[in-house]
């Protein structure tokens, strides 16, 4: 498979402080991909590289087999982090523009796309309005018709769902899962982690302008496995009864209390099959399963390991991870 994007040795610095550094990504071409990190960790730096919005002090960069953005711009849809309209232009106008920008064929086609997605929007009704009239929100899918309406490969959004509600927030999941399943390559950046569980087949992250985290969403589950097995007791009485049973489970390390039963914390060598197996077998449960990772737990163990300045730790987690440490 091909690469939408290609990044080696990407480094920028604003004054004495590095953005980025060193920095090395691919985006293979049809798919979908979390950017997530701390903020000021260099995320929105990288994405106006990518778009060729300021240039990197030394690496190379390819954007859909181009050596910048600017040769394959037509090709590319951007929502950025700062969003913006043309406050004074009416909606529908401000759309019909934007896509005869991008190089599509202006009249009655454009003018019926624009009016689908207004209806799919749910902003049919404001078509005539100044964009400066909309909510945020209400902008915010506006911006979002803007990067999609000339059917780009590659789309890129910068924090697509800050600012929205729930219904929105369903709403924008579904279009971005739409987009990817046209065959587009998407890239978002979000701090929203559960978003990102449910869309991304790939998750990158930096901190601190290093890539800390370069992996599919199943080979990070299996590198951060918290080898744990969620129990419910079948009812509250047996609750101190079946906490005894459990500990004299082998392979159970140790086990704590949770909200609904227990957390059982299996040993390093447990088969957590066998376990439970053996659970189901000793004690009356409502439910036993495999507590699974989730990416918030990673984003900040992570993060804690930077944080601390422990530059073993930091070593340790980009290189079980995929990615390359390369100093302060």
């Amino acid at each position: 498979m091909s690469n939408a994007v290609t990044i080696k040795g990407l480094t920028k610095t604003f004054g004495p402080k590095f953005a980025v550094r060193n920095l090395d990504l691919v985006v293979p071409t049809g798919s979908l991909c979390g950017f997530i990190g701390p903020n000021g960790a260099g995320k929105t730096t990288t994405i106006r590289m990518i778009m060729s919005i300021i240039f990197p002090d030394s690496g190379e960069l390819s954007v859909l087999g181009q050596p910048s953005a600017d040769k394959s711009k037509d090709r590319i849809g951007y929502l950025p982090e700062e969003r913006g309209v043309y406050r004074k232009m009416k909606v529908a106008a401000f759309l019909t523009y934007m896509g005869r920008l991008k190089g599509h064929d202006g009249g009655a086609p454009l003018k019926h796309k624009v009016a689908g997605w207004l209806e799919r929007m749910g902003l049919a009704e404001n078509a005539k309005k100044r964009c400066e009239e909309l909510s945020k929100g209400m902008q915010q899918k506006v911006q979002f018709i803007a990067a999609v309406i000339h059917e780009p490969d590659l789309l890129i959004l910068d924090e697509v769902f800050s600012g929205l509600d729930p219904v929105n927030r369903r709403l924008m999941r579904g279009l971005i899962d739409e987009q990817h399943r046209a065959g587009r390559t998407i890239i978002f950046s979000t701090h929203a982690m559960y978003e990102a569980e449910q869309l991304c087949d790939r998750i990158f992250m930096i901190h601190h302008g290093l890539k800390v985290l370069d992996a599919t969403l199943g080979e990070i589950r299996s590198r951060f496995d918290p080898r744990t097995i969620i129990v419910e007791p079948a009812s509250s009485a047996d609750t101190s009864a079946s906490e005894l049973r459990l500990e004299t489970i082998p392979g159970i390390d140790n086990v704590s209390s949770s909200r609904d039963g227990f957390e059982l914390h299996l040993d390093d060598h447990a088969d957590p099959r066998a376990v439970m197996a053996a659970i189901v077998r000793d004690v009356p449960v409502r439910r036993v399963e495999l507590k699974r990772v989730t990416l918030e737990d990673v984003f900040i163990s992570l993060v804690d390991a930077s944080e601390g300045e422990n530059t073993e730790q930091l070593r340790a987690a980009v290189g079980a991870t995929g990615g390359e440490e390369t100093g302060k």
